[in-house]
């Protein structure tokens, strides 16, 4: 997987988010990008998720343009190929542990409980696959995101603040488990954080200005 950003930059109406972004992600390369508040790093995000829209510049996965998709290809190749760590979790509270973690396996029409359990198994909920959202921690509920969003083995894993609602203790032990369940599928991660000892787990370290990404 090569994720190869030219030259993007994205606005609101006549507010500039960012400009003349470029960078390249390797296969299986763990980058972090860390930036001053208000920035535009979740925006940047959301563009290589393809979920927000940008006006210069391009983003290609593996020679695939990704704004040359229509929302509809972009949804399918987001389920194929893509997993997204939220800070806020966004697991559905109506879904057990088990049925949240395996949610984009029944979007592809790909059910696999021996996945599942064995995504469970990775991130430390093996007993838990019965559980309800209510009855977990905040760093039980992270540990289930990362599940659902590796359980699929997607090429690129992109994490928005994922320790940002935890304690200092909890989110070390989140983002091993986000670094060894990346690397053990091979997936690229993209990490956007404002914690300084998160950054200093990746590869590279990339600042994001108003007029470009450095590092």
């Amino acid at each position: 997987m090569s994720l190869v950003i030219d030259k993007l930059g994205k606005r609101y109406g006549d507010t500039p988010v960012f400009s003349n972004v470029s960078l390249t992600v390797a296969p299986g390369e763990f980058i972090a990008i860390v930036g001053d508040s208000g920035v535009g790093k979740s925006s940047l995000l959301n563009c290589m998720a393809a979920l927000d829209d940008w006006q210069t510049g391009s983003i290609t996965l593996d020679g695939v343009d990704l704004g040359a998709l229509t929302e509809v290809q972009r949804a399918h190749w987001r389920r194929e190929h893509l997993g997204f760590v939220f800070q806020a979790f966004h697991v559905l509270p109506h879904l057990d542990v088990a049925q949240n973690v395996g949610l984009p396996l029944l979007l592809l029409q790909r059910p696999d409980a021996a996945r599942v359990q064995a995504m469970l198994d990775a991130v430390g909920m093996s007993d838990l696959g019965q559980r309800l959202p209510a009855e977990l921690s905040g760093g039980q509920l992270q540990r289930v995101a990362i599940a659902r969003a590796l359980v699929h083995r997607p090429r690129l894993l992109l994490a928005d603040e994922p320790t940002g609602n935890l304690d200092p203790r909890t989110a070390a032990q989140v983002m091993q488990v986000l670094q060894d369940q990346a690397t053990e599928s091979g997936a690229s991660l993209v990490l956007v954080t404002h914690s300084e000892a998160a950054a200093a787990r990746a590869q590279r370290v990339l600042h994001l200005t108003a007029n470009g990404c450095e590092g």
